[in-house]
This record gives structure tokens, sequence and C-alpha cells, in this order.
């Protein structure tokens, strides 16, 4: 997996590309973390260069989820791939966050 983060703002934008397994996702909790932990509010997750994501990259998203959500935050999954929005479905997670097609309506979400 490959990480590009973006500013906007005060919202951040994470892109992993390739596939988030367990062997990528440390890397991404860390970056998550200490975003998080630096006052980071509003998140948003670009996955529309994703291949694959296992319960281990779902847990960070949840792990993300679950911070934003005690500090009244917002996180929100943009470009989810049939692939990936199927694992984000048959986990429930779809109706845990805000998702949407593109970046440009996540941000307006976020």
């Amino acid at each position: 997996m490959n990480l590009e983060q973006e500013r906007r703002g005060d919202i951040l934008i994470l892109r992993p590309r390739g596939r988030l397994d367990s062997s990528s996702s440390p890397e991404l909790e860390r970056v998550v973390t200490e975003q998080l932990d630096a006052g980071i509010q509003r998140l948003v997750f670009d996955l529309s260069a994703l291949d694959y994501i296992s319960s281990a990259g779902l847990r960070v998203v949840l792990v993300a989820g679950k911070k934003l959500r005690t500090t009244k935050g917002k996180l929100v999954l943009v470009g989810l791939r049939d692939m990936v929005r199927e694992v984000f479905d048959m986990s429930g997670f779809l109706s845990l966050f805000a998702v949407t097609a593109t970046l440009d309506e996540g941000l307006t979400k976020v």
C-alpha cells in the first residue's frame, strides 16, 4: 500500500492505494492516530485507488471513526470501488459512515 496525504484547510484527506491488509494497515493506523492526536477533526478516506481491504484495514477505519465520534469530529469515505464497497457493505460499515462517490461530494459532508 502507498499512502498519500493531503490537507485542504482543516480537512485531512488520506488516499491509501493498492492493498490495505494486515501487513499495511499498521502504517495507516499510525498516521491516523498521529493526525487525530494532533487535533484533526475532519477526515476523508479517499478509497478510489484501493484494490482490496481486509478486516485489519476495516479495523483502522472503525478506530478512526470511534475516535472522531468521541470528539464530535467527522469521517467520510469516498470513491469506494465495487469490491471494496462490497466488503464495507457485508461488514455493516456502510451504515456507520457517510459515503460519497466523489471527493468533492465528500468534502461537503465532512
